[in-house]
């Protein structure tokens, strides 16, 4: 049997959650001779190299039929580069996406390979993301994949559409729109794309540090290149409106300082009463719902504080750098 589709999962030194990857992979029930798994490896590293060929050699040695390949991508360009890399070495007719942190279901190949039918040229699968009751903002925020649209935590596409568009762009170089950018471009192009819930993935929250928001805000970049190659469909699928309530906060911020220094007290005070109202209004958000140990809630005022001039900083950086208006 002649392979009908290649898994490609994209990598960077996370041998742990890889190992329960590739565990996962080959449990499919899916004919084994029908697919292959291509690790893709952003670090190049001869570890994860090895690790790949110690799955693969189990796998030859029990005489399962799997196929798992290797792929070095040199020098880390980011998560499009890799599953370009990925796809390009592939032999399947569809390419199926998932990630090292993902654990697919037993029928997740099957289902996802099963959407396919007339011109079908790309299927979106489900996402579960398990958090406890009263999550983190952060797990909350990871949760939020259960209602993204075609993620390539689990996605899967025709090879020849790929190829038609070039794939990934690699200007996004962080794990942030680039699956977005590839499903805007399909859908522009009139191309038929649907969602097959019974495909599921599990994506687990990894442990985050202290103030991970923080640095999540440089994502706002990839918005706005996001936004100059896609302005009508951004609005539309992806964020409804520029987050004004940053730059409110922002706002009253500079105005409170520019007062300062020019000696009106009572205008600094007031833009500073504002600006705590706003601030304040934006943490109590976060934390409803949320964990109330000290830490989470330490950690809610100090980055509600800072996110909002972080998160702006990053969004006309973007602006200017790719040079287009975007607020």
């Amino acid at each position: 049997m002649s392979i009908r589709v290649s898994v490609v999962v994209p990598t960077y030194k996370r041998p742990e959650l890889l190992d329960r990857c590739l565990a996962a992979l080959l449990e499919q029930k899916f004919e084994p001779t029908g697919y292959e798994v291509i690790v893709a490896d952003d670090a190049a590293s001869i570890h994860t190299e090895s690790q790949v060929e110690r799955w693969a050699g189990q796998a030859a040695e029990f005489g399962s039929g799997h196929t798992i390949r290797y792929v070095a991508v040199k020098g880390r360009h980011g998560p499009a580069a890799a599953r370009n890399a990925g796809w390009r070495a592939a032999r399947g007719e569809i390419i199926a996406f998932t990630d090292d942190d993902c654990v697919p279901h037993p029928q997740w190949l099957g289902m996802g390979v099963g959407a396919f039918e007339g011109d079908t040229v790309g299927a979106a699968g489900r996402i579960i993301v398990p958090v406890p009751p009263t999550p983190t903002d952060y797990e909350r925020d990871v949760a939020g994949l259960e209602c993204s649209e075609f993620a390539t935590a689990n996605c899967f596409y025709r090879r020849d559409a790929l190829v038609e568009v070039g794939g990934f762009d690699e200007r996004f170089t962080m794990a942030w729109r680039e699956d977005s950018d590839l499903y805007l471009t399909l859908l522009e192009r009139g191309h038929r794309l649907v969602k097959v819930p019974a495909a599921v993935v599990v994506h687990p929250v990894r442990p985050a540090r202290w103030g991970i928001s923080l640095c999540q805000q440089r994502k706002s970049v990839f918005n706005a290149l996001l936004y100059r190659k896609h302005p009508a469909l951004y609005w539309r699928k992806i964020q409804p409106h520029p987050p004004w309530h940053y730059y409110q906060m922002v706002g009253m911020m500079l105005l409170g300082l520019a007062a300062l220094l020019t000696g009106r007290h009572r205008l600094a005070t007031s833009a500073a009463g504002g600006w705590l109202w706003l601030v304040g209004r934006f943490c109590a958000r976060r934390l409803r719902g949320t964990s109330l140990t000290p830490s989470h809630v330490a950690e809610m005022v100090v980055t509600s504080m800072l996110i909002p001039p972080v998160c702006i900083f990053w969004r006309v950086y973007g602006a200017v750098k790719y040079r287009v208006l975007f607020l």
